[in-house]
């Protein structure tokens, strides 16, 4: 994973050497060699994929974007992106991210499901009938495809309601934790002391950000939407709707895969989409 970036590129070898100076760990030597396991701790995963957009980013010409959004993890490559954080500031964001993530993720069992084929409300429906485990929506992809995030419990039970109901498919995802839910709570309150410690510029242009789908400029409000994200649901559907409806006609999704290309497509069919990986 970005091997061939740090190999043939000056510029982005300076940026993962100061990565690697910054985390305090040799994190190249796992992205370009490790095993399966080793890239998936949590230190090293959220920093590796952050780290292979953002330099990416940089060291490609021309690319100045009109207006910028990222999915989860990927708002704070967004605002390198625009301009709002710094390479130093933000890579030490996520790492710390990533750590308080895992830690409430060891304080309460729980998981994630994708659920395909059911309209948003009658899963959000189910999802308010559990009282006694924690059960939301957490990842609004794109029409028929959603994320529920909670309690290891709740999610199995609500997997066999949502079948019941008619989705095509409630598949428990193979993560650490119910992200973007209410159990991240005591992430979201050491991230806010993170955030609040570092300094946010004013952006180059504006970030849409996943809390509610809306186009902001002024710092306060980015990062108390950063801080938020952690136990909100991310809103890409509505994201790319809203930049659509703002006057965006080319999206260019910049990092490891194309996930969100296939997600802008179902979103936007009209539009014009590609990728830089």
């Amino acid at each position: 994973m970005g091997r061939n970036l740090y190999e043939q590129n000056t510029e982005a070898r300076q940026y993962f050497e100061q990565a690697n100076e910054i985390l305090g760990f040799r994190i190249t030597d796992i992205m370009f060699g490790g095993t399966d396991e080793e890239l998936k701790q949590t230190n090293v995963t959220q920093p590796a994929i952050f780290l292979h957009s953002v330099i990416l980013f940089e060291t490609t010409p021309g690319l100045l974007p009109d207006m910028v959004a990222g999915h989860s993890l990927g708002e704070f490559s967004a605002l390198i992106a625009n301009k709002v954080l710094s390479f130093e500031d933000g890579l030490k964001l996520v790492a710390q991210r990533a750590a308080a993530m895992q830690r409430a993720c060891e304080i309460n069992p729980s998981t994630m499901a994708a659920v395909l084929g059911l309209e948003d409300e009658r899963v959000e429906e189910i999802c308010r009938e559990f009282k006694d485990e924690v059960v939301v929506a957490a990842n609004y992809n794109c029409p028929g495809q959603l994320v529920i995030s909670g309690s290891t419990e709740g999610i199995r039970q609500a997997c066999e309601k949502l079948k019941a109901a008619g989705a095509k498919r409630a598949l428990i995802l193979p993560v650490g934790g119910a992200f973007h839910s209410p159990l991240m709570e005591p992430a979201r309150k050491e991230l806010a002391a993170a955030i609040a410690n570092t300094s946010f510029n004013n952006p180059a242009c504006p970030i849409y950000q996943n809390v509610d789908a809306n186009p902001y400029t002024d710092p306060g409000m980015i990062k108390q939407n950063l801080i938020n994200q952690l136990t909100s649901p991310v809103r890409w559907t509505q994201t790319i709707q809203k930049m659509v409806a703002d006057g965006a006609t080319q999206f260019t999704e910049v990092g490891p895969g194309n996930v969100l290309q296939g997600l802008v497509r179902k979103i936007a069919k009209e539009l014009s989409v590609d990728g830089i990986s």
